[in-house]
């Protein structure tokens, strides 16, 4: 599958994007474990671990194209790797007692 250069505009975007992911998702991780840390539940320690890999896909995602210059689908193959994982944690910690 072929894939064009993307302009400037369309990679300015997606830096910002993937910083505001970076920056929410890491206050969510942040705000989670926190939670975990008062109350000791490990369904709040699941949740704050499912969002924090899914804050890591983001950024792994974003980096691995714009920095280290690895193919644009791989990039964005790992970063669906890493959601859906971190979905699948979140979606456990909904169920944890």
């Amino acid at each position: 599958m072929p894939h064009d250069t993307a302009t400037t505009s369309i990679a300015t975007g997606i830096i910002v994007v993937k910083t505001g992911i970076l920056i929410l998702g890491g206050l969510i991780t942040y705000f989670s474990w926190k939670a975990y840390r008062k109350t000791g539940t490990g369904a709040l320690r699941a949740l704050a671990l499912g969002f924090g890999i899914i804050t890591l896909g983001a950024l792994l995602g974003g980096t691995l194209d714009f920095i280290l210059g690895v193919d644009l689908a791989t990039g964005i193959l790992i970063d669906a790797i890493l959601t859906f994982v971190g979905f699948a944690v979140i979606t456990y910690s909904l169920y944890a007692d």
